[in-house]
């Protein structure tokens, strides 16, 4: 244990002296890119509090990389993948989505799109069975005594491990595809007359027409699509539990769910109180520039600049494309920061400087910046929300259309397609945005919303984290859904109970009308007679 470890420790020791039962044990399950990022972001505040966070890490693992000067334990396990291997894979999918997925049918899409989440959804399966099977890693973790496991939703796994160390759950979630977990898992109500499908790139205010459309895809997703392998992974958890059991009600199990979004860019719809949203945690105010780059900054004058990024996955793009790029933003007055990694377009105007990175955030939180031009991301998103910049969105896969979609609704954003994308759209539609006011002050009115909260909304994802550590679960704000059959839940028991009893009144009364009619007319007879 290094010296800078051992201080830590012992900082960590002194503050559960003076705070008692309030520092805990935290396994982490996490996910690569954006999604570690984010979650990243949520342990530093918890070990800054003095709880202890172990993370499981893959040796494939892209950006989590365990170092000594790290406050956070990391408990490696061995993968027959490589980190390139995995990187690779990723690669592959992004380009798959990016580029030929939109060009097919609704059909073809999604057929496309789930094969790629069966690609991944067996990687993460060998990853899980990588701990579960390792007796030594398995024995160790139980010894710990974990007070809770974090996990992220969209690698299935964590479920499992706080099975099988009795622990409580928690989630960090955007979103699954068409919501399936968040509704059969989580129990989250979803009507599809207001509320939009994932990815189905609509709004809450609807046309019929788009009703239709909605209700399609909702059904698709409940029925047809699937995020992971469900057959595979509930044979997988049912062997290691020894009983039968299923994914969804595996992940029915977890305790809170931490939605990374909120209503600045949510549409309203209705929630469970284990489900809290926590979107822009990883938001903060600017700090200074780099001094070469505040300079640039500096000289755009009263213009300002313009911020361009594509996101940590897309680092260039093809030559074309980018020479399309680069000629319309050296048609604007203001300066341009550009995140591009590839060869430099011949196109390039002298307002443009290529970076290889640059400090997003800060950029957009400093009072030059005019327009972020983006792929829709959900934490670039959540910084141009949190700093009230517009944005230009160039959307490429996953959720980043139905982000901008939102952005566009709330009047925040326009909206430019990648595929068709030329030097006149971009043009067209920065001069829009910049121009335009109504669309500063629109995403000004949403940064408003934003910050107008009772508690921050990484305060609020450690506040659930340790609420349930501090209460041992939190099993009393899980709906009673979660012990009803689907029947029972859409009460079509009850219903088809009173039909019954519908029915049987029904042929009752008609019974006792035809016996009195009859004996009407017989006693008519009668008389007659």
């Amino acid at each position: 244990m290094s010296m800078k470890q051992t201080s830590i420790f012992l900082l960590i020791q002194l503050i559960c002296s003076i705070r008692p039962g309030t520092c805990g044990k935290v396994l982490v399950w996490p996910t690569e890119y954006s999604h570690w990022m984010n979650i990243k972001v949520i342990l530093d505040e918890l070990v800054q509090r003095g709880h202890e966070v172990t993370v499981l890490v893959s040796s494939a693992s892209i950006l989590i990389e365990p170092s000594n000067e790290s406050s956070i334990n990391f408990e490696m396990y061995s993968v027959p993948l490589s980190k390139d291997d995995l990187e690779y894979t990723f690669e592959k999918w992004v380009e798959k989505m990016k580029d030929n997925l939109k060009n097919h049918s609704f059909w073809t899409f999604y057929s496309n799109l789930q094969k790629i989440f069966g690609e991944y959804s067996d990687i993460i399966e060998s990853f899980c069975k990588a701990v579960v099977w390792n007796k030594n890693l398995m024995k160790k973790l139980q010894g710990s005594k974990f007070d809770v496991v974090l996990s992220d939703a969209v690698g299935p796994c964590g479920e499992l491990l706080a099975e099988l160390l009795k622990t409580p759950l928690v989630y960090s979630l955007r979103f699954c595809p068409g919501y399936r977990y968040e509704k059969y898992s989580g129990g989250l109500p979803l009507p599809p007359s207001y509320v939009p499908v994932v990815l189905s790139e609509l709004s809450d205010h609807m046309t019929f027409v788009e009703r239709v459309k909605n209700m399609l895809q909702m059904l698709y997703f409940d029925f047809w699509f699937e995020t992971f392998n469900e057959k595979s992974w509930s044979q997988f958890y049912s062997d290691v539990l020894g009983r039968p059991t299923t994914l969804t009600e595996m992940m029915g199990k977890a305790d809170i769910w931490l939605i990374r979004t909120f209503w600045d860019l949510e549409f309203p719809r209705p929630f469970l109180p284990n489900f809290d949203f926590v979107g822009g945690l990883h938001c903060k105010p600017a700090k200074p520039l780099p001094k070469e780059m505040e300079e640039f900054v500096q000289s755009s004058g009263e213009h300002g600049v313009v911020v361009f990024s594509l996101g940590s996955i897309i680092k260039n793009l093809t030559e074309e494309k980018a020479k399309a790029v680069a000629s319309a933003l050296a048609q604007i007055p203001q300066k341009v920061l550009w995140r591009f990694d590839g060869k430099k377009p011949d196109t390039l105007g002298s307002n443009t400087r290529l970076y290889k990175w640059i400090p997003q955030n800060d950029l957009l939180g400093h009072p030059k910046t005019k327009a972020f031009i983006a792929h829709g991301g959900t934490n670039g998103i959540y910084e141009a929300i949190y700093h009230g910049i517009p944005i230009v969105g160039i959307p490429l896969f996953v959720d980043q259309p139905d982000n901008i979609n939102h952005m566009v609704a709330k009047g925040a954003a326009v909206r430019v397609d990648f595929n068709t994308l030329s030097t006149t759209d971009l043009l067209t539609a920065l001069k829009t945005v910049i121009n335009d006011p109504s669309y500063k002050e629109n995403a000004m009115r949403l940064s408003r919303i934003h910050h107008d909260q009772p508690m921050k909304p990484l305060d609020r994802a450690v506040f659930w984290i340790e609420y349930v550590m501090r209460n041992k679960g939190a099993k009393h704000l899980r709906p009673a859904l979660h012990d009803l059959s689907w029947f029972q839940y859409h009460s079509l028991d009850v219903i088809g109970f009173l039909l019954v009893c519908v029915v049987a009144v029904v042929f009752i009364i008609t019974k006792c009308c035809l016996f009195c009619c009859h004996k009407t007319a017989n006693m008519g007879k009668k008389k007659k007679e």
